[in-house]
């Protein structure tokens, strides 16, 4: 009997793949919307300040209310229900972008705020469920393997935009954009299906993980607070990708001077692929610094950041398409890292019957400081490039001596 809990694939592993599979066809959706947001803004009259802005609200509004819905869902254990909801709300918001006018940024930006507001309801109750499987299989692992499959998705996502960008030849940029979100519908469909399956199926994963032998209360205690204002710091200087496909759509690709470099690795056919081959690093980066994390804590994720966080310094300062290529390579390695060692270490820290609110109140700081980061990020890029550039990787690499110090405390990250 006990030999059977080690197998390949035991209940909980199934769970973990199943569950992965339904945030594949998710980010699938909502990453396919991501490769061409930032562009597709611009394109409806939004500016760089505006975009900036917006993308931070959304993150702002979809990460602070995960506080709330956190607590939400450890009083009333209502994970599923929480999960299903916030998903929903999730996939229905972006093809909805598709209708929308030509000049219509203002009900763009408010479906991109509802997208971020499904996340909300969704991912504390969604994490939570996940920790218990983790719980069983290694949470640095069982992250991991969840986020490879989520950027197979997002991966797959902005090739499906490119493939409609290939062969939708008629009609105005605006109109191959609309066709573009309409498509994500499809995705967006299997997701909520898919997604009732693993319901059905595992109805209480909550059993994954044994109750603890006495209650243990959550307390905000040192180690916590540290590590959440070291993931505050990496937020705040990681920026969002909306402001760097801008960046390469008005540098690169619209330019026509006879730069074949530039006319044939970016233009505005391939802004798509260039978040795919993000999210692919991403997944990779995300199952080698989640199973670093479980042999070695977190000396993964302060090499995660020591590699990532130059990435400003490639995508805006070095004016050269291999450049930006290697810069957007190492933003997919901090998105990876972020995935899956940032939550690996909350199910560590955060006792289960409060986990909920653990990853609430991380993920809410993680969002408020993401807003402001972002803010600050649009608005220097239209005042000092140079000045954007030095904030991001500054705040980035203050994030370490934090995680030192949180991780000196708690020994199991």
């Amino acid at each position: 009997m006990g030999s059977s809990k080690k197998e390949k694939f035991s209940k909980a592993m199934l769970f973990i793949l199943l569950f992965g599979i339904v945030s594949l066809f998710s980010d699938m959706t909502h990453e396919g919307a991501s490769s061409i947001r930032g562009a597709y803004l611009s394109l409806l009259g939004a500016s760089a300040g505006t975009i900036g802005f917006i993308s931070g609200l959304g993150e702002l509004i979809g990460y602070s209310m995960r506080y709330m819905f956190g607590k939400l869902t450890d009083k009333t254990k209502q994970y599923w229900p929480m999960t299903v909801a916030g998903y929903i709300l999730d996939v229905m918001a972006v093809p909805a972008l598709a209708l929308v006018g030509e000049h219509g940024w203002i009900a763009a930006c408010a479906l991109l705020v509802i997208q971020r507001m499904g996340k909300a309801i969704k991912k504390p109750a969604k994490d939570t469920i996940m920790s218990f499987a983790a719980s069983q299989e290694g949470a640095g692992k069982s992250f991991g393997i969840q986020e490879v499959l989520d950027q197979i998705g997002a991966f797959l996502g902005p090739v499906l935009l490119y493939l409609v960008m290939l062969f939708k030849t008629e009609g105005s940029t605006f109109e191959v954009y609309s066709t573009g979100f309409a498509v994500l519908a499809i995705p967006g469909a299997i997701t909520i299906i898919l997604l009732l399956v693993t319901k059905h199926k595992f109805s209480n994963p909550e059993h994954f993980e044994p109750e603890p032998k006495e209650y243990i209360p959550f307390k905000m205690k040192k180690e916590f607070i540290l590590y959440i204002a070291g993931i505050s710091l990496f937020a705040f200087g990681f920026i969002d990708y909306s402001i760097i496909i801008m960046h390469v759509s008005n540098t690169y690709a619209n330019l026509s001077s006879g730069l074949t470099e530039t006319t044939t690795l970016v233009n505005s056919g391939t802004l798509p692929l260039l978040y795919a081959g993000a999210m692919l690093i991403d997944a990779v980066a995300a199952l080698f610094f989640g199973l670093m994390y479980d042999k070695k804590g977190v000396k993964a994720l302060i090499w995660s950041t020591i590699i990532s966080a130059p990435f400003a310094i490639f995508v805006f300062g070095l004016h050269s398409v291999p450049m930006v290529l290697l810069g957007i390579a190492l933003w997919g390695v901090g998105m990876g890292a972020q995935e899956s060692i940032l939550k690996a270490a909350v199910t560590n820290m955060v006792p289960k019957a409060s986990r909920a609110t653990g990853y609430g109140i991380f993920e809410c700081s993680f969002g408020v400081f993401w807003f402001l980061g972002s803010w600050l990020m649009g608005v220097l890029y239209d005042v000092s490039i140079p000045a954007m550039i030095a904030v991001s990787v500054a705040t980035q690499l203050m994030a370490i001596p934090l995680y030192l110090a949180s991780s000196r405390l708690n020994r199991s990250i």
